[in-house]
């Protein structure tokens, strides 16, 4: 509302312009005192300084809207990759995700910031401006009234090839996005294989590829610019003929005739204006474009189950397995991973999930905590519970350590506004890290920890996790696998400990010492081949 009030303001200072300018022109050229020509004259200067105000003033706000959208475009995107958790990243690349959150809507700028505020501007002023026109001299304001479409037609025809070619240079940049994530994430490994110097083709291919693409959309962009213009500057020639040719019959006074020339130019100026700036904002909307489809995926995943402090623990019924499985489907896409899986187990077991690659370990597990959509029903003692309340009340340790930047305390207590530092020391004695000194500081992402401290630091923190909020049920994703055999033995120990705690412990792992260690095994293989039988 406040931009469309400028809007018109700042249109009225154009119109005011021609006006005072065409008058004090045609006053002096009339011979007229100076003196009947210095209100117009100062009226001319006050209409500069309104114009240039209000455009300040617009400027400003188009700079604050955009400033505004992107915080909340974040904030939203933030809060998806929150609720969506492991099921909306396993869809989506953590470079793109990175590059859209970044890159992507930082062009925004360009549409948000100019493109839009300029067809606000343009709805408000070419109306306005043709109604003044038409006022003055009907025949100029038909004429105008024309011309005028032929730059919106040339706008939704050079709009259409742009839009698919700045698709395809965003599309391009996401690779070129991942393929730098991939050669640094394995850049070590990479060098002791000798290969480091073969991705410098694939890099520089997939460069080369994006710089094509942004060299066709500025070549697009400048004939695109120059049809605009020529289109315009068409129209205001075909216009200015008619109106000279008037003034030379005497058909409209040299006055009014002067203000229709100046005027007319602004009646085709925003509609340029607007093809200008659609070039500009071409990258935000296709990064708009996959911002909202990834805030529709967030949107259609269950929620992940944010931390809350006011979920008491369920009670604890004896009779009642601490969990129940009732004909569980877990889908990858349009495969079923997990297919009508039924089991129960009850607290103070310790339950082994194997199963080769791909048969659906990981998926159950977060079909499970509620981080992936499933059909079929989980039960909590007993309980039928929704995805955020099930993920609320159990304590995990996923594959990755997924270690946020601090001191140990912080990493292991995450999440925890006050940390118990007793609770903290007794769950890294449960998980054996012996090995680090208390005043560790962690680096972005746990650098600085070899693959077996990370993972232990993991266990740690889920098993900080299940005694500070009660959980019933701890589940494990792979544990030992960075541990060597002494290592894993001290952690299967503490494993029977906690179910010995009265907790209920699901062990994901391919290690035959972790499936002797369990009380129950769940091959995954097997059950899907009795489901298929």
């Amino acid at each position: 509302m406040i931009g469309s009030a400028v809007a018109v303001v700042h249109t009225a200072s154009i119109i005011a312009f021609s006006w005072f300018l065409a008058h004090s022109i045609a006053g002096l050229i009339a011979g007229e005192s100076l003196e009947r020509v210095a209100l117009p004259i100062l009226a001319t200067a006050g209409s500069i300084l309104a114009r240039a105000g209000t455009q300040a003033l617009l400027d400003g706000l188009a700079v604050r809207g955009a400033a505004v959208v992107k915080s909340q475009l974040r904030r939203r995107v933030l809060a998806g990759l929150d609720r969506g958790g492991s099921a909306l990243l396993g869809t989506t690349s953590s470079a793109r995700i990175a590059t859209l959150i970044g890159q992507g809507l930082d062009a925004l700028d360009g549409y948000v910031g100019r493109y839009l505020p300029q067809l606000i501007l343009t709805a408000v002023a070419t109306p306005l401006v043709v109604l003044a026109l038409l006022t003055a001299d009907l025949a100029t304001g038909i004429a105008v009234i024309l011309t005028l479409p032929l730059i919106p037609l040339f706008m939704i025809l050079i709009g259409l090839a742009t839009q698919a070619m700045q698709r395809r240079q965003w599309e391009a940049l996401g690779t070129l996005s991942q393929g730098f994530l991939e050669v640094v994430r394995g850049l070590s490994t990479l060098m002791i294989f000798g290969r480091q110097h073969r991705q410098i083709p694939r890099i520089e291919a997939v460069t080369e590829q994006y710089r094509q693409r942004t060299m066709r959309v500025l070549r697009l962009s400048f004939l695109s610019g120059f049809a605009l213009e020529l289109a315009a500057s068409l129209s205001v020639a075909v216009v200015a003929v008619s109106v000279g040719v008037r003034l030379i019959d005497g058909d409209i006074a040299f006055a009014l005739g002067l203000f229709v020339l100046v005027l007319v130019p602004e009646a085709y100026l925003p509609l340029r204006q607007v093809g200008a700036q659609y070039h500009a904002a071409a990258e935000g909307i296709a990064a708009a474009d996959d911002v909202l489809a990834l805030l529709e995926k967030a949107e259609d995943v269950p929620a992940a189950g944010a931390e809350s402090t006011s979920a008491a623990p369920l009670a604890r019924a004896d009779d009642a397995p601490a969990l129940d499985l009732r004909d569980l489907t877990v889908r990858r896409g349009d495969r079923v991973v997990v297919d009508r899986l039924s089991a129960s187990w009850q607290a103070g077991q310790v339950v082994a999930i194997t199963g080769p690659s791909g048969t659906g370990k990981t998926s159950l597990l977060l079909a499970i905590l509620g981080l992936h959509e499933a059909e079929g029903a989980v039960l909590m003692s007993g309980e039928p519970l929704e995805p955020a309340q099930r993920a609320a009340r159990i304590a995990w340790s996923p594959q990755s350590a997924e270690l946020t930047e601090g001191t140990l305390d912080e990493a292991v207590a995450l999440g925890v506004a006050s940390v118990d530092h007793a609770a903290v020391e007794k769950a890294l004695q449960w998980a054996r890290v012996q090995d680090l000194p208390r005043d560790t500081v962690l680096g972005l992402a746990g650098d600085g920890l070899s693959g077996g401290q990370a993972q232990r630091l993991a266990l740690a923190r889920a098993v900080y996790r299940a005694r500070e909020r009660d959980c019933r049920i701890v589940i494990l994703d792979e544990p030992t696998s960075a541990l060597d055999s002494e290592t894993e033995a001290g952690v299967l120990a503490s494993v029977r400990e906690l179910a010995d705690e009265g907790r209920l412990v699901l062990v994901v792992s391919h290690r035959r010492s972790v499936v002797a260690a369990a009380d129950v095994h769940l091959d995954l293989q097997l059950v899907a081949a009795e489901v298929r039988a």
